[in-house]
């Protein structure tokens, strides 16, 4: 498979929505839109079971990544973000619909149950989100230094707020420090471990896959290479290429907003929650000329989780850290075909 045909997935075309099609046909059309949410180490770990109006959101345990997230929690974050790009294209088709989550006590795969009903819910403002779709792209380059808005920042915690989450913005350069610090910690800590060199190692390849992180030339090369020494925390966030070496300093500069997002409970319920939310944020981000990456090492870390609380000054459980700022065009990240996800 190519270039090409991976990137394919991004490439569509709004007006092809038969209005007349039957509810399956529609709900087939809008999970074209519900795979392009982000998941850690481009995993997509979900798949989608349609029956008539009805579609099951379920977990893919086969793609789980036991050492970095061994309760699941990212895998189910992931699932949560795909939610609420399946309720974003369906506001934007006019379809609305009616959600149970965790419907079965006796399998918990099944995240989410959607069935598209005329006496359902309508979000008129997850219609507006739709453009960013196709749009929102994880960039692993420094942005620009260029503060973000303060109205855009309550913004960005408001769409949090909506799918019960918290989002706590941090701009303060002391602050920023801070965190960068306890990233670099996180990540010595996490490449000491020779499981965690191996898991990442596994999800790095060609261009050519259709899941996984694309190699990052020279910088890459370190991660591949699981004897390696110990690198730093910047060369997992930035394609570095043939750099110089990176610092924290580096990812302080690079990144004008960190966004960490929390939940008052730390549960499955609520990591989906913080995938909706999470995924809400991202797309009003995109909307508004915006993009972010991952720093979630402190947080994999469990005994750094703490620490990252009380930086973020939030009484809450720490779920995500991001970066945000503006950035390059950057590529998408590839996808797998549509009929490998639905059942």
């Amino acid at each position: 498979m190519n270039n090409a045909i991976t990137l394919s997935a991004w490439e569509l075309n709004e007006t092809d929505f038969d209005a007349g099609a039957s509810p399956e046909q529609q709900l087939r059309f809008a999970l074209q839109y519900a795979v392009l949410a982000p998941s850690n180490h481009n995993t997509q770990p979900w798949r989608f079971i349609v029956d008539g109006p009805t579609v099951q959101v379920c977990a893919d345990r086969t793609r789980a990544l036991p050492v970095v997230d061994p309760f699941d929690r990212e895998l189910l974050i992931s699932c949560g973000a795909a939610l609420l790009n399946l309720r974003v294209a369906l506001s934007h088709f006019g379809l609305s619909y009616a959600i149970t989550v965790f419907p079965s006590e006796s399998d918990p795969d099944i995240v989410a149950q959607l069935r598209v009903s005329r006496d359902g819910h309508l979000d008129k403002a997850l219609a507006t989100l739709f453009v960013a779709l196709t749009t929102r792209v994880t960039t692993r380059t420094p942005f620009v230094d260029e503060p973000v808005a303060p109205r855009l920042q309550w913004d960005l915690t408001a769409a949090c707020d909506a799918e019960g989450a918290i989002a706590t913005c941090v701009e303060a350069e002391t602050a920023r420090h801070a965190i960068a610090q306890l990233i670099a910690e996180a990540d010595h800590a996490q490449f000491a471990d020779a499981r965690f060199r191996r898991e990442l190692a596994s999800w790095i390849h060609s261009r050519r896959r259709d899941d996984g992180m694309p190699a990052y030339g020279a910088a890459v090369g370190g991660l591949l290479n699981i004897a390696a020494p110990l690198v730093t925390s910047v060369v997992r966030v930035f394609d570095v290429g043939a750099g110089a070496p990176a610092t924290h300093q580096r990812l302080v500069e690079g990144s004008p907003l960190f966004v960490g997002i929390s939940t008052e409970r730390d549960d499955p319920e609520a990591w989906l929650a913080t995938g909706q939310a999470l995924e809400r944020m991202l797309l009003l981000a995109a909307s508004r000329g915006l993009t972010a990456s991952y720093l979630n090492q402190p947080i994999e870390v469990t005994t750094l989780r703490e620490t990252l609380r009380s930086l973020l000054n939030v009484d809450a459980t720490p779920q995500l850290l991001l970066r945000m700022g503006r950035g390059p065009q950057v590529d998408h990240s590839p996808r797998r075909p549509l009929s490998d996800v639905i059942d």
